[in-house]
């Protein structure tokens, strides 16, 4: 079939998020299978009442502004009556969100597409992929809507529930900013600043499917501020396909639009600013700007900055736009002006034409800077894109490179160091093990801390009393209230070193310097948790009594073997507490156990032995 451009009634249409007639939305009537009976509702079915329905969203890919799309279809949905689901099987209609950055993303999309056919489910497929591979075998049959018509999906919803074939692809204005909208985490607001790109990869079809760039006003976006923080939203997220490239298609600039929005923000610091992803070329000549802002205490220290390749010749192939010196510019420049400044990067292995020569370039890139986060990922050739007609790299040089470059990451310990510091965190979300609560430290680490869940949207000081490889552990001190926390920020933001003991939060022998994050999250309101600093107080203890006591060194080691485990668990994505509670019994478990069972039998043979001895002679 052919797209269906939109067909508006008279010339004004209608106001984002309301429905139109159904002349006024393209349709074509699904055409009923001669050959198997079908349970999909045509024309000729009785029609179901709108808005009764339920619906199952799922969203593929882990891009911000995917999330941020289906969270403003799913509020356009909810706010039109429609039950949402995260059951498929409980979901009269599927609405798939997709990504089409990398290969598996749209398998997966394929395969559900697949599944919800098999089981004659209504399907809508919104995003990237089929804005981008309008005619893939798989979308035949099935709705779609397109990247910049998501104010619309309540149309295309009603409609397909009819039994109406829908495509709405084209269109010339952003979708507004003030649409209704469920949040996955209701204490974070993902923000679109601006759609498409100015880029032209060779490996990538995102500018196929989110198109040139188009970018939010400033006053558009500010409003929306304003309005998120009123509503109680503790950590604004903007999202882009490129941040660093907003404003340049309105005649503004990143720094214009962040020095807007700080203005806007809590001065308690109860809301928390963090700046989404950005490629080099655009920010290098904003660089002691965006550093500026990146100091503000609102502000996580955080920025994430794609690299790619450690080989210039590979970034030419990709068409990337700059040079290794100009990346390492800034990261350099960032680190520099910006006290406890985290940077994660990404990595592309095995691009077309890359040789062990340019593989080793990478590696030392990373081995240098030691980056807390690197997200490495294959070469997949996208269909349509020119790197997809390029010689490939075998498969198997391309494996073996990946697990290389992961060895080496994997290997890095960024936040040793950091045990005993006392530093302010966000907490905004619990932790897939359904046990522990995360929060982020300015620096965006990821904190974990066991607390009542009461606490989420609050910030609190903690104490961090172990470390991992993905993220801290952290006791609280206290949590902050919304007229305490006004001194906090500046020191947080400050990452200063001081002396041993320099105020309230601190005990001894701990410094108050920043550490790297990756995830924010925020707090406030609370009062001085005395009973847990008093157990951190006595695990300071025990650490200075281990070597004289086995009993205290066999604890302290069984409580860092269940971080490690916890945090294992918790990368691993373990939804809750029985499947982090399998296999829970390690070495120091079962020595515990046995030295118990031990000590028992000996205390009952004791008891034993004085009753004989006790015993009336005859």
């Amino acid at each position: 079939m052919e797209d269906i451009e939109d067909l508006l009634v008279g010339s004004g249409g209608a106001p984002p998020g309301f429905r139109l007639p159904l002349n006024a939305v393209g349709v074509n009537p699904r055409k009923k299978n001669t050959a198997k009976p079908s349970k999909i509702s045509t024309m000729n079915d009785p029609p179901k009442i709108p808005g009764t329905q339920t619906i199952y969203v799922k969203t593929f890919g882990f891009s911000h502004n995917r999330q941020s799309d289906s969270e403003y279809m799913a509020g356009q949905l909810s706010a039109f009556g429609y039950a949402l689901s995260d059951n498929p099987e409980e979901g009269d209609l599927w609405l798939i969100n997709t990504c089409t950055v990398k290969n598996p993303s749209q398998s997966a999309m394929n395969t559900l597409i697949t599944k919800g056919k098999s089981a004659k489910k209504l399907l809508v497929v919104a995003g990237c992929v089929p804005q981008g591979s309008r005619d893939l075998k798989e979308l035949e049959g099935v709705s779609i809507v397109g990247v910049q018509q998501i104010d619309r999906v309540v149309e295309v919803v009603e409609e397909t529930l009819k039994g109406h074939e829908v495509r709405l692809l084209n269109r010339k204005t952003l979708p507004a900013l003030d649409l209704p909208k469920v949040r996955k985490n209701k204490f974070v607001e993902i923000l679109p600043i601006n759609v498409g790109c100015l880029g032209a990869c060779t490996y990538c079809k995102t500018k196929h499917a989110r198109g040139h760039l188009g970018s939010y006003t400033v006053d558009s976006l500010v409003e929306r501020v304003k309005t998120v923080v009123a509503d109680g939203v503790k950590e604004i997220w903007l999202s882009s396909e490129d941040t660093g490239a907003y404003g340049r298609d309105i005649g503004v600039n990143l720094p214009i639009l962040l020095n807007a929005i700080v203005a806007e923000l809590p001065p308690d610091g109860s809301t928390m600013l963090r700046i989404g992803m950005t490629n080099p070329p655009f920010i290098l000549k904003h660089l002691k700007e965006i550093a500026a802002v990146l100091r503000h205490p609102c502000v996580y220290s955080f920025l994430h900055v794609p690299v790619q390749s450690g080989s210039d010749a590979v970034l030419t192939a990709m068409n990337r736009e700059y040079t290794v010196s100009e990346f390492r510019a800034v990261v350099d420049t960032l680190t520099e002006l910006v006290p406890g400044m985290q940077i994660a990067t990404d990595i592309i292995c095995g691009f077309p034409g890359e040789t062990d020569e340019d593989f080793a370039q990478t590696v030392k890139l990373i081995k240098e800077y030691k980056f807390p986060q690197v997200h490495i990922s294959q070469f997949y050739p996208r269909p349509g894109t020119p790197a997809a007609r390029m010689k490939k790299v075998p498969s198997t040089i391309v494996k073996n490179w990946s697990r290389e470059l992961t060895s080496v990451f994997e290997a890095f310990t960024p936040y040793n160091g950091m045990e005993d510091r006392v530093e302010r965190i966000w907490i905004t979300e619990i932790a897939t093990d359904g046990i522990h609560l995360v929060g982020h430290t300015k620096g965006y680490v990821q904190v974990l801390i066991i607390a009542p869940e009461s606490i989420l949207g609050s910030s609190a000081m903690v104490k961090i009393t172990s470390v991992g490889r993905w993220s801290v552990f952290g006791e609280v001190i206290e949590t902050l209230t919304q007229v305490n926390v006004k001194m906090a920020p500046e020191n947080v933001a400050t990452q200063e070193k001081l002396p041993p003991c320099s105020d309230k939060y601190e005990s001894c022998a701990c410094s108050k310097e920043s550490e790297p994050c990756s995830c924010g999250l925020d707090i406030c309101g609370g009062q001085i948790r005395s009973e847990e600093y008093a157990v951190s107080k006595n695990d300071s203890l025990m650490e200075n009594r281990g070597s004289k006591n086995p009993i205290h060194w066999l604890l302290r080691k069984r409580k860092n073997h269940e971080h490690k485990k916890v945090e294992n668990h918790i990368a691993m994505g373990l939804k809750n507490k029985q499947e982090w509670a399998l296999g829970g019994w390690g070495i120091i478990d079962r020595a515990l156990l046995v030295g118990i069972f031990v000590s028992l039998l000996m205390i009952v043979a004791a008891i034993m032995h004085l009753e004989f001895r006790t015993l009336p002679s005859k």
